[in-house]
């Protein structure tokens, strides 16, 4: 994609707003990553042991002995991704701002990083990104779908999912990178090639980090997917419970993220009115497991 400056209509509109009013139509709250347990990694990959086999035991008889055996391991290495929010300016966009540049400015910081945080959480789901990191969806296609389920819908025509997801340390945990910063270096002044001549002044404010996904074990997440609008594709109750019967004893997910077409299925699917006569609420758990609504959940 191409550079995206702003233009002199957009400075004039600016300063003719009343910044008292923080209104916003982008759909860019992570609150699932707000949610996820993290874990700082001192530089820009993890490796870790995990148990893939447990050792062999038994019972033996007076005077026979039995055979020693020892733990399955594997080494599992997490690559994070560098996520770049860094932007820049043209001088005159800053200074031409009613309130100087150092609002302008750290209105921009403050736009990049929740656009970024939304992005993160994108990819912790899908991972689609070309220069992005392992995702959910990646490490359930990798154990051949033990925790995938299907909802009924025809994926043909488009579906959503319900991501169940077991956080905390050995399992589903967001990794960042560099002990954990997201650095916004300090602005600077730099030289800008024109859109179609010569050169001009612009403010550059670099701001990256290292973030990826540490995913625990094969029992740290699972879907139910092919969830639609059709009759069949209805999200239920019971479509969770089965979902959640995937998942051994002692390791049940903490958490159950959906998107908003999701939740009023299952709100719907509940009994309509309450014993004072007042609609069903929305759901905030299903089997005592929380809910959380996010729009990085695709529903196509």
């Amino acid at each position: 994609m191409a550079d995206d400056y702003y233009t002199s209509a957009e400075i004039i509109t600016m300063n003719e707003s009343n910044l008292e009013f923080n209104v916003n139509d982008v759909l860019n709250q992570a609150p699932m990553i707000q949610r996820l347990s993290a874990y700082s990694i001192n530089g820009t990959q993890e490796k870790y042991l995990k148990t893939v086999g447990s050792p062999t035991v038994g019972f033996r008889t007076l005077n026979d002995g039995a055979e020693n055996d020892v733990a399955d391991h594997t080494q599992v290495t997490v690559s994070l991704a560098i996520a770049d929010a860094s932007f820049n300016c043209d001088i005159a966009a800053a200074e031409g701002y009613r309130l100087g540049p150092g609002a302008f400015l750290a209105m921009q910081l403050q736009n990049h990083m929740q656009a970024m945080m939304f992005k993160i959480e994108q990819e912790v789901l899908y991972g689609e990104n070309t220069n992005g990191f392992a995702a959910l969806a990646d490490e359930l296609d990798a154990l051949a779908d033990s925790t995938v389920i299907t909802g009924g819908g025809d994926e043909a025509d488009g579906c959503t999912s319900v991501w169940a997801v077991r956080t905390g340390f050995n399992d589903v945990q967001l990794a960042w990178g560099n002990e954990g910063v997201i650095q916004a270096k300090d602005t600077s002044i730099i030289r800008t090639a024109g859109s179609s001549t010569g050169h001009y002044g612009s403010y550059w404010t670099p701001v990256t980090g290292y973030c990826g996904l540490i995913y625990g074990s094969a029992w740290s997440a699972g879907r139910l997917c092919n969830l639609d609008t059709s009759a069949d594709g209805l999200l239920t109750d019971d479509k969770i419970s089965n979902l959640l019967d995937t998942f051994p004893v002692g390791r049940k997910p903490n958490m159950l993220v959906m998107s908003r077409q999701s939740l009023g299925q299952l709100q719907r699917s509940r009994t309509a009115t309450t014993t004072t006569g007042a609609p069903a609420p929305y759901p905030e758990s299903s089997f005592g497991v929380p809910i959380i609504v996010s729009d990085a959940v695709s529903n196509t």
